[in-house]
């Protein structure tokens, strides 16, 4: 019986050994299939779903503060809608080109420097019959008191009222833009017709000498005015575009031509 008891145990063992050793043999033929580098890294798995959980919380952060920023937003946006639509009503009024301060500064100097030269231009006349060598530049004697050249700018019933075919392709900011021109052309004839003969540059000496000769005839003296070669732009220039600006500005009484010599000027006017 013990005999049989030990046979017994001893193939029991035998069986287990021979259980385990195919499980293992199972274990090393799954190892051949699925080798150790097919399978992902559970710690870099989990390090990417963090990093996606921070950038997830991120957007969810900066959407919220989006959110809460819309309602200011549409507070500046009907502000600037408001602000906006005064400027387009102020900006029928107003011209889309300014004279800037130099030109503005340059004025007041030109201003002052015609006051003094009148002053010496009479000087002069009084002591040329003494001194018939010496060379004087004669200076015509200019009205006083009188200031910068006009800007009087046409408003939108003026443009209105004009034909079509009158105004063509006209805008109120080109015409204006042209005024301001116009402005700058005349201020720098004063200059010229003012400026003593030493501070002129050769090349300007002889259009002086025209200008003055030009600013004491009776249709231009004590005016303002420049020549139709004077239209050199920005806005103003010898083209179709410029004779047309002319004509609606002598129509709306803003100025006057003449022509003196072989030169046609163009006054400043007041508007009726």
């Amino acid at each position: 019986m013990e005999g049989n008891q030990a046979g017994s145990s001893l193939d029991l063992l035998i069986a287990s050994f021979n259980q385990r050793i195919g499980e293992l043999q199972e274990l090393v033929i799954a190892r051949n299939m699925y080798p150790p580098s097919s399978i992902p890294d559970l710690t870099s798995i989990d390090t990417a779903l963090s990093s996606m959980e921070l950038q997830v919380q991120s957007i969810k952060d900066r959407l919220r503060e989006e959110t809460e920023a819309i309602p200011k937003a549409k507070k500046l946006i009907e502000a600037s809608l408001k602000q906006q639509g005064k400027l387009q009503r102020m900006s029928v009024y107003a011209p889309s080109h300014f004279p800037d301060k130099t030109t503005m500064l340059n004025s007041d100097i030109n201003r002052c420097l015609l006051q003094e030269n009148v002053k010496l231009h009479e000087q002069n006349h009084t002591l040329s019959s003494l001194k018939p060598d010496e060379e004087v530049a004669a200076l015509p004697k200019e009205k006083k008191g009188r200031g910068s050249p006009p800007l009087w700018y046409i408003t939108v019933e003026e443009l209105n009222s004009l034909s079509p075919y009158m105004r063509g392709r006209l805008t109120l900011e080109k015409v204006n833009a042209a005024i301001n021109d116009m402005a700058s052309y005349a201020e720098a004839n004063a200059h010229l017709i003012s400026a003593p003969k030493q501070k002129l540059a050769e090349n300007l000496w002889e259009k002086a000498l025209k200008l003055r000769d030009i600013v004491t005839t009776g249709a231009v003296k004590g005016k303002h005015f420049f020549l139709e070669t004077d239209m050199k732009g920005p806005m103003l220039k010898l083209d179709n575009t410029g004779k047309a600006i002319l004509t609606v500005l002598r129509h709306l009484g803003r100025i006057s031509e003449t022509r003196i010599g072989q030169n046609r000027v163009i006054i400043l006017t007041k508007p009726h």
